[in-house]
C-alpha cells in the first residue's frame, strides 16, 4: 500500500513527536554493541526528518537523549555524546538543503562543551530556514521540564512581576522550553513500548498515540506515512461528543 498517496494533506497534524526507541535491542539482535544501533539510528532520524518535510509537518520533535539517560554507563554516554557531535556536523549541508531548521529543548547546558558548542552551531547556521522546525530533546524530560517552569513561575512572583491569580494554564506553557511551538497532535513511539518515558506529559495531553513493533534503526518514509494516515482515520473529540464534533466541521 501507497501510505504517502492515502494521506489527506489537508489534515496532517501540524506538530508530530517522536520517542526513538530500540536501538539498543536491534544491535543485539545483530550481535552488535549498544552503539551500533545508535549509529544506524541517524538514518532513521534522516529519513523522517525528510518525510515530514516533504509531506508539510512543520513541527519534528525527536526524543533524542533524555536527563535519565546520563545514567547510563559512562562509556555508551561518552559514545553517545561523540556521535551526536559527528551528527550535527555531517547533517547540517542536509539541513540546508531542505529548508529545515534546527532547534533543541532541555537542560543543554548539562550537555558536554563540544557538543553543546557544535549544537548551537548548528542551530545558528540553519535559523532562517522555514520549511520545518525539526527539534531535538537532549538532556530532556517532562517533569525536569515542569518543576524548572514552577521555579520561574515562583521567581517571578517573588519579585512581584506577576501574582498567583494569573496562574493558568496559557501562562504556565509560557515558561515551559516549548512555549514557541504548538502541542503534538502525534506522537509516534517505536520498539513495540507502551509508554511515554517522561517525554512532553504537558504537551501531549491530547495527542493521539500510535505504537509500532518497529525497532527506531529499521523505522523509515512508510513507517511515518503509515503513522499520519492512522491518526488522520482517528476522531479527536477533545472532550466533545462525536455530534459536537460534526456540527463544528
Amino acid at each position: 500500500m501507497d501510505f504517502k498517496k492515502e494521506i489527506d494533506i489537508n489534515d496532517l497534524p501540524k506538530h508530530i513527536a517522536v520517542i526513538m526507541d530500540g536501538n539498543g535491542r536491534w544491535a543485539k539482535k545483530h550481535g552488535k554493541m549498544r552503539i551500533f544501533g545508535h549509529q544506524n539510528g541517524v538514518k532513521s532520524v534522516r529519513e523522517t526528518s525528510e518525510a515530514a518535510a516533504e509531506i508539510g509537518i512543520k513541527y519534528l520533535t525527536l526524543y533524542a537523549f533524555s536527563t535519565e539517560n546520563w545514567n547510563r554507563p559512562k562509556k555508551e554516554v561518552d559514545a553517545l555524546m561523540t556521535l551526536l557531535v559527528h551528527t550535527i556536523e555531517s547533517e547540517i549541508k542536509t539541513l540546508n538543503k531542505n529548508n529545515i531548521r534546527l532547534e533543541a529543548i532541555g537542560d543543554l547546558e548539562n550537555l558536554p562543551k563540544k557538543s553543546y558548542s557544535k549544537l548551537i552551531e548548528a542551530i545558528e547556521s540553519t535559523k532562517n530556514n522555514d520549511r520545518m522546525t525539526l527539534i531535538l530533546a537532549l538532556s530532556y524530560s517532562s517533569r525536569w521540564e515542569i518543576v524548572n517552569a514552577v521555579k520561574k513561575i515562583a521567581e517571578k512572583i517573588s519579585k512581584n512581576e506577576i501574582s498567583s491569580d494569573m496562574i493558568d494554564q496559557k501562562l504556565f506553557s509560557s515558561f515551559l522550553t516549548t512555549s514557541k511551538y504548538p502541542d503534538p497532535e502525534l506522537l509516534i513511539r517505536t520498539s513495540g513500548e507502551f509508554r511515554v518515558s517522561n517525554f512532553l506529559l504537558w504537551q501531549i495531553a491530547y495527542a493521539e498515540l500510535y505504537f509500532t513493533q518497529k525497532l527506531w534503526p529499521d523505522f523509515r518514509k512508510d513507517d511515518l506515512y503509515e503513522a499520519i494516515l492512522n491518526y488522520q482515520k482517528r476522531e479527536r473529540r477533545f472532550g466533545m461528543i462525536s455530534e459536537q464534533i460534526n456540527i463544528q466541521k
